[in-house]
């Protein structure tokens, strides 16, 4: 089901919460977050009724899913969605994870999911992925796999221009199904990069998860089967053990067909047929056992410290086994209860900007890491000191929610929300991307969830939000909160002058606050309008048209406007706004302020509304506005509804003309960075990453990390005035608006608000504080950082790139890089088994002037890093002797044609195009972007070869490297 989700909780709370699970997701790239399956009786409704259908009758299928199951029990699902055009996705979806594991098999359902990539029936080792590199799908994007505790996918990316390559994508679907071939040399050589996959998982991650899994999965097989398995059984698998494997598990009653694109659904159908027709149905399978996690009466402790852990959670985990509730009463409780988060995450919210917060973030929701069990979660994000009252805190504002309910106008403000973002994600139905409706029919496969369509489920927000009311969702916390199958979480670093509190005093929270006299909460009354008053602004005094149907305006006040409607997305207006000066003109004293000054500015609010208090303020509108400031450039960037265009126009007034600092805020942020930077240097790739750069950069004092030193150069009035400074004369300013709009719309709202804009006639630009990211010579420095015997390595090769506003020179250091990378990925991982993944990147900066700097990452085992680094820099003297070869360069230029292809359908790519346009200096609008395939279909391995030679310097290197703290003895 398309259920938004709105809990108002940020990324990294969430993430903090839940550190022991990025060791787990480090190895399940797709795990499904929805209820098992079941069987569904046909008591559906029709579309036609569902203002009045029974809360009991199941829901409808969406009209446009083709579903169906063959005679050997494979099942498939089709759709047509042109979103991205010219484009398919397809998925073999396995009901098959690892936790069906032998305890002699740890390891081996993702080991298999390797195997795929080795050697088929009808593809040879490697030649699954070369023929998606030739038609323009890379590894990674265009083509992947994933191996879960529950299930195993299986992606293709291609498109839909000719026929053959579809029929070629289902034979490797095919082929994946039954026909892996399982050589034992390739198994051989495979195992070398599964053990370096695992070798990368290892760390603060790995080693909390062995604590606290065994805890929160007690006697549950969940807790001993991580998908990326035993070392020593990985080391020691046969081709039989893969074959006993594959023929238990990957058969049709287990399997999933799954075809979403821009193609005839008809072709899909028949293609289906053809090739998963014949596949035998399994004589005498094996029970697909569905494995539970036992109840406990009492609660569950998992305390787990580690000297690289750098933030300190405190979470209580609510136990429950899944609710399968497909039904129109089903869709309304899930409603009702992501509501009563909603609300619940704001209190949190609120109590975060108050003086001494007791916590950094907190999060109220269910999250679902296994199929079979639900867990619902109040977490917190707390200072070292802080652990036993960030836990009474999160306890206790739940408990408040229990005792006294929320306020009625909490909850039209948060229904409200709700309701706009269905009515946005209705607009915009159209522009659904493909990969969203195929992760939709794999839960669907896997769970049995319902897929009813977004037109339905606009039906069912229509007729339930208005009706939930404030007791049921009052009534929440009784079904989440229980004393049994509950587990209290605290990870922490391991500090010698840091002590954990004991399971005897975190219980005597979890007895004490029941018994606590809490008051009802009061919510704060939000006042006025965004603006007093509406501005009076300035008109257009020229207009011009520009080359791909841009428009540019030029307001009396000097801003320039270039504007390019698009229907790309029909609910969608984007915009970034550049001025050149940024923190280059702040002088070296005031450089820490300069350079804190958007993110501080930003967390004080805007105008007369504090950062809560402007949340609720913007309630039911989708418009946002966001201020930076970086070392050469200020700006602002943005979107909205064109419903809401004209709070986005005003958010844009207030970020420049009233921005507000919150010194309560301040001294808040202030303390959680402190609490953030004091354990930083625990974190090896933290110290790695800050090693880099003071290679690159020569210990350039603006390059310098942040630090507790730096925290103390922090200073509000200052960065205040800083951000007053560069906003106060927008004459130069240069703004660009793509997406759904029309000029006559437009005008209006550009000439009051942007026309309002300060211009003070000033003339300035960039100043060159001496910042170079090149370095002459060979340079190298070992970190040794970390407990795990393992380590990364990065080589860079720098230099002066006066070519910078070449774009055929820009697109053959492009074309280079991914021609190495995929070279490199065929030796160094695949032929000498040294690397999980080795990425090569490229950047190119032209201010202060043109720089360059291509860098090559893997990590291996400490011992092969010399045997490795000279294995790439052969690599790269035979590109630069022979040259690459036509097909190498023919698929990266196809490529690179796909990806402009679907660029060109979207409002960011022709929102940073016409904005870089701009900020160069040179021809504005789209000229570089329209003329890129041109360039690209130009570029011969002659050009590779050449460019190669001159930007790959062995005379002119930096190379880092980070080894296992013993590696140092």
């Amino acid at each position: 089901m398309n259920i938004p989700s709105f809990a108002r909780i940020s990324s990294r709370t969430r993430n903090c919460v839940f550190i022991f699970f990025l060791f787990l997701f480090f190895f399940i790239s797709s795990c499904t977050h929805t209820q098992t399956s079941q069987s569904v009786t046909k008591n559906e409704i029709t579309a036609a009724d569902i203002a009045t259908a029974a809360l009991d009758q199941h829901l409808p299928q969406d009209p446009q899913l083709i579903t169906g199951k063959l005679d050997n029990g494979l099942t498939y699902y089709i759709r047509k969605n042109t979103e991205p055009e010219n484009r398919a996705e397809l998925r073999l979806v396995i009901n098959s994870g690892s936790i069906l594991e032998d305890d002699t098999q740890r390891g081996l359902a993702h080991f298999l999911e390797h195997m795929a990539f080795q050697g088929t029936s009808h593809f040879e080792k490697q030649s699954i992925v070369d023929f998606m590199e030739s038609i323009g799908m890379p590894f990674g994007s265009g083509i992947n796999a994933a191996t879960g505790l529950d299930e195993t996918y299986y992606m293709l990316v291609l498109p839909t221009d000719d026929k053959s390559h579809i029929e070629t994508a289902f034979q490797i679907l095919r082929d994946w199904a039954t026909e892996i071939k399982f050589e034992p040399e390739e198994i051989d050589l495979e195992r070398k990069v599964v053990i370096e996959e695992w070798r990368l998982g290892q760390g603060a991650g790995s080693r909390i998860s062995k604590k606290i899994l065994p805890v929160i999965f007690k006697d549950s097989l969940y807790a001993e089967r991580l998908p990326i398995g035993k070392l020593e059984q990985i080391r020691n698998f046969t081709r039989e053990d893969f074959l006993r494997f594959y023929r238990d598990w990957y058969r049709p009653d287990l399997m999933a067909v799954i075809a979403v694109g821009d193609f005839d659904t008809a072709d899909i159908k028949k293609l289906i047929h053809e090739k998963f027709d014949s596949i035998p149905k399994s004589e005498n399978p094996r029970e697909r056992k569905v494995y539970p996690v036992p109840d406990h009466d009492e609660t569950l402790f998992a305390i787990a410290a580690d000297p690289e852990v750098q933030e300190t959670d405190i979470s209580v985990y609510y136990k429950s086994p899944k609710i399968f509730d497909w039904t129109a009463g089903g869709y309304r409780k899930t409603l009702v209860e992501n509501i009563y988060n909603s609300m619940l995450n704001y209190r949190f919210g609120e109590l975060t900007i108050k003086p001494n917060p007791p916590f950094m973030g907190a999060s109220s929701g269910r999250v679902s890491i296994i199929r079979n069990e639900d867990i619902y979660t109040l977490g917190a994000t707390v200072q070292e000191t802080g652990i036993e009252r960030g836990l009474e805190t999160i306890l206790t504002e739940s408990e408040r929610v229990l005792r006294h309910g929320f306020t009625s106008e909490e909850l039209e403000r948060t229904k409200k929300s709700y309701m706009r973002s269905m009515e946005l994600a209705y607009a915009n139905r159209d522009s659904r991307g493909s990969s969203s409706h195929a992760s939709e029919m794999s839960r669907s496969f896997l769970t049995g969830e319902h897929i009813p369509g977004i037109e339905v489920e606009m039906q069912l927000y229509n007729r339930f939000i208005p009706e939930i009311s404030l007791d049921e969702v009052n009534q929440v916390a009784k079904t989440l909160i229980s004393d049994s199958n509950r587990v209290v979480v605290l990870t922490a670093p391991e500090k010698p002058d840091l002590n954990m509190p004991s399971e005897t005093a975190l219980k005597s929270i979890l007895a004490s606050v029941p018994g606590k006299d809490i008051v009802p909460y009061t919510p704060t009354k939000v006042e006025g309008e965004l603006l007093d008053s509406v501005p009076s602004g300035s008109n257009v005094i020229e207009e011009r048209e520009l080359e791909g149907g841009i428009t540019e305006w030029k307001l009396a006040n000097g801003i320039t406007v270039a504007l390019k409607p698009t229907d790309f997305v029909e609910d969608q207006i984007m915009f970034i706004a550049t001025s050149n000066g940024g923190t280059s003109l702040a002088s070296d004293e005031n450089f820490i302020p300069a350079k804190t000054a958007s993110a501080l500015v930003a967390v004080g609010g805007l105008g007369k509304f504090n950062i809560m208090d402007l949340q609720k303020k913007l309630t039911g509108k989708a418009a946002r506005v966001t201020a930076s400031i970086n070392e050469y450039q200020e700006g602002l960037s943005g979107a909205a509804s064109p419903k809401d265009l004209e709070t986005m126009f005003q958010l844009i007034y207030l970020r420049v003309t009233e921005p507000r600092s919150d010194e309560t805020v301040y001294n808040i942020l202030k303390t959680q960075l402190q609490q953030q930077l004091q354990n930083k240097d625990s974190n090896p790739s933290t110290v790695f990453q800050e090693t880099w750069n003071r290679m690159v950069y020569s210990n350039h004092s603006r390059k310098e990390p942040d630090s507790l030193e730096t925290l103390e150069k922090f200073d509000l009035a200052k960065s205040m005035e800083f951000y007053k400074d560069r906003f106060a004369d927008t004459g130069d300013f240069v703004f660009v608006f793509t997406g759904s709009f029309t000029l006559e719309q437009m005008r209006p709202f550009v000439e009051t608000y942007l026309g309002a804009l300060p211009s003070t006639g000033r003339k300035e630009t960039w100043k060159d504080v001496g910042i170079r990211g090149v370095r002459e010579g060979i340079i190298k420095e070992t970190v040794y950082k970390g407990k795990e015997p393992k380590s990364s390595t990065r080589i860079g090769f720098n230099g002066y790139f006066p070519m910078v506003d070449d774009q055929r020179e820009v697109t053959c250091v492009s074309i280079s890089t991914q021609i190495l990378e995929n070279r490199l990925r065929e030796i160094i991982r695949e032929r000498m088994g040294g690397t999980y993944s080795i990425v090569v990147r490229s950047g190119i900066v032209r201010i202060p002037e043109g720089q360059y700097l291509i860098s090559i990452d893997f990590s291996s085992d400490p011992e092969r890093i010399d045997e490795l680094t000279a294995a790439i820099f052969d690599e790269i003297k035979a590109i630069k002797e022979s040259g690459p070869t036509e097909n190498e360069v023919s698929d990266i230029r196809t490529t690179l044609i796909r990806a402009h292809e679907t660029g060109m359908k979207q409002n960011a790519t022709w929102l940073a195009s016409i904005s870089a346009s701009y900020v160069r200096g040179d021809n504005p609008g789209a000229e570089r972007l329209l003329k890129a395939p041109e360039i690209i279909n130009s570029i011969s391995k002659d050009d590779i070869k050449e460019t190669f030679n001159m930007y790959y310097d062995f005379e002119n290197y930096l190379q880092a490297a980070l080894m296992p703290e013993e590696a140092e003895q």
